[in-house]
């Protein structure tokens, strides 16, 4: 055994390893010191211990040496010590442990390192919706809602503000097909991706090279829907440009209503050499555009201009405030599809005509 261990285990594992086997072998004398405070199920330490700091073949080597404390405790003691509910615990126990342990193997990965990376994914995917800084008289709020209240969401936002010396803000809204983790994932690839191109390309190429990355990944559900707009951050001018998702709103201040901008686009990923018009506005003082997903607005058996309807009257109410904090008061009141990933963008112009 010791020639197989040299030979076979990782320099990494075998400080662990001899650390958890003099573990286990202090845990099967304490039951013969008291019953009562150290049973034989304080096995189960060891071989949790084990499950996250050691790879399979050390794993499976620290079950042999538990079996032969066992073994060793049933021969010395009898079924006084080793009753037969106690092998079941640590029988079941082992059986987890190694289910995961097997998981984490092959991602290569020790202890809860896996659990690290992904904070650090989902980090990251927040970071790409961070919107640079803005002149004093602009304003965005972004909220993004993963559905059932996980950590990763299918709706991601990425914004910059490159062209012109500064001058243009782009800020594109993507809903990845899918919800939670599935989506998270194939959202954090996107992110990247079109981070790298917003801002490199004239906004009107945005969502044409988006659509053909898309379609290059090959993924069985991989489509997206996407609104890009691109704000002139000296004259308020914007150009709102959709692939497939729901229309954006303007606040008219000069008017005190709300006017649905809607730009139509194939999904993201289906149609090979898609193209996308744009619709035009402007932004005046005390005006806003309102962003939104699916999420916000579908609810099933119900036509989504319904929910649009719903959504824009919920906004309303933030007029008086001047839509302090509004994605977020507005994601709270939204009775959308809860089950599905939710996200709002609002950018405000301040100021009086």
């Amino acid at each position: 055994m010791a020639f197989w261990a040299r030979h076979t285990l990782l320099p990494s594992d075998r400080f662990f390893l001899v650390a958890l086997l003099a573990l286990v072998t202090v845990c099967g004398l304490l039951p013969s010191v008291d019953e009562a405070w150290f049973p034989v199920t304080t096995l189960v330490v060891p071989l949790f211990v084990g499950g996250l700091v050691l790879r399979m073949a050390s794993l499976l080597l620290l079950y042999a040496a538990t079996a032969g404390v066992l073994v060793a405790l049933e021969r010395v003691h009898g079924t006084g010590v080793v009753r037969p509910g106690a092998v079941v615990v640590v029988a079941l126990v082992a059986f987890m442990v190694v289910f995961v342990a097997r998981k984490r193997t092959r991602l290569g990965l020790q202890g809860t390192r896996g659990e690290t990376m992904l904070f650090d994914l989902r980090d990251r995917l927040r970071a790409h919706g961070l919107v640079p800084e803005l002149p004093p008289q602009w304003h965005t709020d972004v909220v993004l809602r993963p559905a059932g209240g996980q950590a990763f969401s299918g709706d991601f936002v990425v914004a910059t503000r490159g062209r012109r010396g500064g001058r243009t803000l782009e800020i594109a809204l993507v809903d990845v097909s899918g919800k939670g983790l599935d989506a998270g994932t194939r959202a954090l690839l996107l992110s990247g991706a079109f981070g790298g191109l917003i801002g490199s390309l004239a906004p009107h190429g945005f969502l044409p090279a988006a659509n053909d990355y898309l379609l290059r990944q090959g993924w069985d559900e991989g489509f997206a829907t996407a609104v890009h707009v691109a704000i002139d951050l000296e004259t308020g001018e914007y150009e709102l440009i959709s692939a497939g998702h729901p229309p954006g709103a303007h606040w008219v201040a000069a008017s005190g209503i709300w006017e649905v901008r809607e730009a139509e686009g194939p999904l993201l990923g289906v149609i090979p050499g898609s193209t996308y018009e744009g619709v035009s506005g402007v932004l005046g003082p005390g005006d806003a555009l309102l962003l939104f997903t699916d999420g916000m607005v579908e609810v099933p058996g119900q036509d989504i201009s319904v929910g649009i309807d719903r959504l824009l009257g919920e906004a309303d109410k933030l007029v008086a405030d001047d839509f302090a904090d509004g994605a977020r008061r507005i994601a709270d009141s939204a009775s959308g599809n809860v089950a599905d990933d939710r996200a709002v963008v609002l950018i405000r112009r301040h100021g009086t005509r």
